[in-house]
């Protein structure tokens, strides 16, 4: 480490800063240094201090249920006010945000959440703002099955031809009849004109955006639908069209809209040199020159964020973007980092470090004032704890000069107390807020340890059919809408955790956008795609229209919202409890394991079925908390949950071992040990967050010769 100001900075961040960051900005490296050393003056206290609130409100909430068990609705919300956990509701607001994208305020479809650190992933899920219709189709079990092993089937080709051609029946309508069978098209004017099957010219509804090769022959055909575009790409030469009766190629949906690059969740940083990967493919991003070599199939070749679509259209030309508009997520409030210490050797709150490098890597390299720059933030605890973030957001524009609220958060629903409360965090942010959302796994960790000593918890897998569970979905749009987010920023819905089981999600799926949501989180660039189908079978401003207008929607939901998921007849038997014992223990070591020796903070973990889903610390979270509930009320002790550890690092071991880098798990091992912990320790853990003991195993096995 090397002092810069009076901090003392990682020699890799301070590379990172002075060689890559600054030196196409106008920010000279003292003044820099200096805004960093003056952000972590000015908020590490303050930063402190919310979290001592957490600690305290828990501590009450603690001693209450160990007096009134559950106690009753009316008697648990007024305790709740009394100690502030509820705060009072204001007079009515609408928030203010002006200068966001179209793609935040008025373009519903799919978002993507990626690690940043893994720049290939990054790149592909920029990419992922144009996705292959049929590619989704031909390798997925969407069609019902999965592709054959070997060369191209045209049998299978032959069914995504009409399954394409059916999405074209309800995206680019005809005036009459349909696009199954069709023979040609051509564009006159901003008019798609489709020869059908019997050699009729029909007009289709949806308008042409532009087109590429000649109006009459064109190679391509975009059209808008509910906002989104769709590519018709058109090639009797290629394989596929040379078969297609129109010539068509391929059929590709515009899909994931956004995407969040994550510094967050899905990723393992814990040192400098960890921040500085994490910050560099940030900064690649924003600069679009982030690249990477990549080898598949035996070919190598160099990924690279993809050219913007330049059509001719009926005006002359038109521009549309190759790539996803960009959020970042930084870490929450918790965090400290060894990356840099204070004058004392104190790690720094690890969320100001995030909003001065990240910001400022989002900065133009011109000269000019960004419009506008999305931060979403996560795990925040109620209003005091995001105006901490829009205060700190505020300090780092006055610092690098930038105009007021360039800097917009994204509210991440995900703690008890911000549902309980989310109308006053909305209001504290009214000016710069672009972004809510419901993360169903970290709220359920979060209720489970808010509650911990209310009873034992239900089985995890009943989770969902909770009262608590619909109502918080609900009422996260109703108050978005509410308070006028409509038009200024995105209503978010969660992951869907199993990117292999594309036909379940096309089938379920379809909910988030009935529900009004704008956007919903998707595990691939393929899952967007396939999500993208249902942003034109749902037209989401209809559905905010009439959720605006519905009398039953809006009301009080806190009754349902306080109504905790414990089990008051735990009469499970044996193996019922063993079952949810190994389920838990077996997600635990399959995703620490990996992220505690290989850094590697999310990934596609087989669950104890074998079936893949993507695991991070929130689902870890969950599993942790949930053993540690029936730790706490006697349904099991510590020599089972011992005893179920030991037998599932055996179905761990088994499941990695194909992976050359895979270090098996051993009761003496770094990572079995850091699972157990999350258990053993889970009650003490600060909201059940995992976040502690994984930094602390990881930089254990880091310094580690």
């Amino acid at each position: 480490m090397a002092q810069r100001a009076q901090l003392h900075v990682g020699d890799a961040l301070i590379t990172f800063a002075e060689q890559e960051l600054l030196p196409e900005l106008s920010i000279g490296t003292d003044e820099f240094w200096a805004a960093l050393q003056t952000l972590v003056d000015e908020f590490s206290e303050r930063n402190l201090e919310l979290l001592e609130e957490r600690q305290r409100l828990q501590s009450l909430i603690d001693a209450w249920h160990r007096d009134h068990g559950q106690g009753t609705p009316g008697s648990y919300r007024a305790f709740l006010e009394s100690i502030g956990y509820l705060v009072p509701q204001g007079p009515s607001f609408t928030v203010s945000t002006d200068g966001v994208d179209p793609e935040i305020a008025s373009i519903a479809g799919p978002q993507l959440v990626v690690p940043v650190t893994n720049a290939r992933y990054a790149i592909n899920a920029v990419n992922a703002r144009w996705g292959s219709l049929y590619d989704a189709l031909y390798g997925t079990d969407v069609l019902g099955d999965l592709p054959p092993a070997g060369p191209y089937s045209e049998e299978r080709g032959a069914r995504v031809i009409a399954y394409a051609r059916q999405l074209l029946d309800d995206c680019v309508p005809l005036e009459s009849g349909s696009h199954l069978g069709s023979l040609a098209y051509r564009v006159e004017g901003n008019t798609l004109i489709v020869t059908d099957k019997d050699g009729h010219e029909i007009n289709a509804t949806a308008p042409v955006v532009g087109w590429t090769g000649s109006a009459e022959a064109p190679s391509g055909i975009v059209v808008a639908h509910n906002k989104l575009h769709v590519h018709i790409v058109i090639d009797r030469e290629h394989s596929v069209g040379a078969t297609d009766s129109a010539g068509i190629a391929d059929v590709r949906l515009e899909s994931a809209i956004t995407v969040i690059m994550d510094c967050e969740d899905s990723v393992a940083c814990v040192d400098a040199e960890d921040k500085a990967l994490a910050y560099r493919n940030w900064l690649g991003l924003q600069r679009s020159t982030l690249t990477k070599e990549v080898t598949k199939d035996g070919s190598t070749f160099t990924r690279r964020m993809a050219d913007d679509l330049q059509l001719t259209s009926h005006e002359g030309t038109t521009i549309l973007s190759g790539t996803s508009l960009m959020l970042v997520r930084n870490v929450g409030h918790l965090m400290t980092t060894p990356a840099v210490q204070d004058s004392a050797h104190n790690d720094i709150p690890e969320g100001i470090l995030d909003a001065l490098f990240t910001i400022a890597a989002a900065l133009p390299t011109d000269g000019s004032a960004p419009s506008s720059i999305y931060i979403v933030k996560p795990k925040m605890h109620g209003p005091t704890e995001v105006e901490f973030a829009c205060d700190l957001f505020g300090r780092v524009e006055q610092l690098l000069g930038l105009a007021p609220n360039t800097v917009k958060i994204g509210i991440m629903d995900e703690e008890r107390r911000t549902t309980l409360n989310l109308a006053e965090c909305i209001r504290v942010a009214a000016s710069r807020v672009a972004f809510i959302n419901t993360g169903f796994l970290d709220r359920t960790g979060d209720e489970i340890h808010t509650s911990m000593l209310a009873g034992p918890m239900i089985r995890k897998a009943d989770m969902k059919a909770q009262q608590w569970i619909s109502a918080y979905e609900d009422n996260n749009v109703d108050v978005g809408i509410t308070c006028g987010l409509v038009g200024s920023a995105q209503i978010g819905k969660g992951m869907w955790a199993a990117p292999d089981l594309m036909a379940d999600m096309l089938e379920t799926k379809i909910n988030h956008p009935l529900a009004g949501a704008s956007c919903a989180w998707v595990p691939s660039p393929t899952a967007a795609t396939l999500h993208a189908i249902h942003y034109h079978r749902v037209d989401v401003a209809e559905q905010q229209s009439r959720i605006a207008n519905d009398p039953t929607r809006g009301q009080s939901r806190l009754e349902e919202l306080l109504s905790i998921p414990v089990e008051n007849d735990p009469s499970w038997t044996d193996d019922e409890i063993q079952a949810e014992l190994d389920n838990n223990a077996q997600g635990i070591l399959g995703y620490v394991v990996r992220w505690v020796d290989q850094g590697v903070g999310c990934s596609k973990v087989p669950d104890i079925n074998d079936v893949g889903l993507m695991e991070d610390r929130a689902t870890c979270r969950i599993s942790s908390q949930h053993m540690a509930n029936w730790l706490t009320h006697g349904i099991v002790d510590e020599s089972r949950v011992r005893e179920s550890f030991v037998k599932m690092s055996s179905v761990v071991n088994t499941q990695n071992q194909d992976d050359e880098a895979y270090t098996p798990l051993t009761p003496d091992s770094t990572a079995f040990r850091a699972a157990l912990d999350l258990v053993l320790s889970g009650t003490e853990q600060p909201s059940g967050y995992t976040e502690p003991i994984l930094h602390a195993r990881r930089l254990e096995v880091k310094a580690t010769p």
